[in-house]
């Protein structure tokens, strides 16, 4: 169907459309449940929030197990790597997304304020960690992670989850944090009336302009930072093999794509302006746009990150030859090729019917809502 070098390429960029996907739409369910303990006033209040995510949050997960799929069948390599590294971090992911469920199905079961409590603090829990851990996670990704192969491409990690902790990781950590707050706020504008619907609107221009100075300042620190740069030559159409190539470390080394490819700056360029989008858009009251600004400056902030790292997907500190990119990390020609055709009929099918669920179950939630549907609604 497409050479092997064009197969790499549409696998990078449907892996991060995945991923985009379901940082969008898992990413409001996340910042609702975070406000939850901060919007949330009275028990009215957190049930209008809570049901503002009830019909999508689950439908939403699809994009999550679609991607960590889609990374095992196109680049397990570093499906491979990435779990033995970061073992204690996506276990920490998983438990968060676990409870999520659990606090949601069962919180209106016993009428009890401590059960409720606890639930509550459940569902805040599972909209922090995730975000919090995704960005810390993606700060390592571009400061690299200690690891090497051997001769057989068997994974020696040699660092530990304390390692991780490091100044860029909590700022990208705050970052992911931040994106969900001003996504989750922004869907609060759309959804709610009244008090709460005012108070989303003020979150929302709050975090974005954290969002916004957060951003900034990671954008110096990456430019300090040392990043990474092939300096052997590549056969885009090789066999996979992360040994074959030699790459150096280098000061500023993730702004050479930028320097080379000028177009890449509507990534950054983007989610700054459209940060500022959201928080206009907030302050003369169209909730429509808010939304979509906060979507597309979400998108705009992991696209610049994948434009800088480019063509690196898990780039190796320990050991920088051994460091994973799209062309020497991924699976066979043949295997992309059958999964290239399904992903052509599965996505539009996905993305229709998440457009549909969005548009039939689209309306305001207030407090009168609640009270007559009591028994019925979370």
């Amino acid at each position: 169907m497409f050479e092997y070098d064009t197969l790499r390429l549409i696998w990078w960029g449907l892996i991060g459309a995945l991923l985009i996907g379901f940082m969008i739409t898992d990413g409001f369910d996340m910042g609702v449940g975070a406000l939850l303990p901060i919007l949330g006033q009275s028990e009215s209040d957190k049930r209008v929030m809570i049901n503002s995510i009830a019909p999508h949050w689950d439908g939403n997960q699809v994009w999550l197990i679609t991607a960590g799929g889609a990374l095992f069948a196109a680049w397990p390599l570093v499906y491979a790597t990435s779990f033995s590294s970061l073992y204690i971090a996506m276990y920490l992911i998983l438990l968060a997304l676990w409870l999520r469920p659990l606090a949601l199905e069962y919180r209106a079961k016993i009428d009890t304020p401590s059960w409720r409590k606890i639930c509550d603090i459940s569902i805040s829990l599972s909209g922090l960690i995730p975000p919090l851990l995704f960005g810390v996670a993606f700060g390592n990704l571009m400061q690299g992670l200690p690891f090497s192969l051997n001769a057989l491409l068997m994974v020696d990690y040699h660092g530990s989850f304390i390692d991780l902790i490091t100044p860029f990781s909590v700022l990208s950590g705050g970052i992911g944090v931040l994106m969900a707050l001003v996504q989750g706020s922004a869907w609060l504008t759309l959804k709610t009336s009244d008090i709460l619907h005012k108070k989303a609107r003020l979150t929302a221009q709050i975090s974005v302009l954290c969002l916004f100075g957060l951003f900034i300042i990671g954008g110096f620190m990456v430019h300090g930072m040392n990043g990474y740069l092939i300096v052997s030559s590549l056969d885009y159409n090789a066999i996979s093999n992360p040994l074959n190539k030699v790459v150096f470390q280098q000061a500023g080394a993730w702004l050479t794509n930028f320097e080379r490819y000028p177009w890449m700056w509507f990534a950054p360029m983007g989610g700054l302006m459209m940060a500022m989008g959201v928080f206009l858009s907030a302050k003369w009251k169209n909730d429509a746009i808010t939304f979509v600004c906060a979507s597309v400056t979400k998108a705009c902030i992991i696209l610049t990150a994948g434009f800088a790292m480019f063509p690196f997907i898990m780039p190796s500190s320990f050991e920088p030859s051994h460091s994973l990119t799209l062309w020497d990390a991924t699976s066979s020609e043949r295997t992309l090729n059958i999964m290239t055709g399904v992903a052509f009929v599965m996505l539009p099918i996905i993305l229709f019917y998440t457009a549909f669920s969005y548009r039939t179950m689209f309306g305001r939630l207030d407090k009168q809502y609640i009270e007559r549907n009591h028994h019925s609604l979370y």
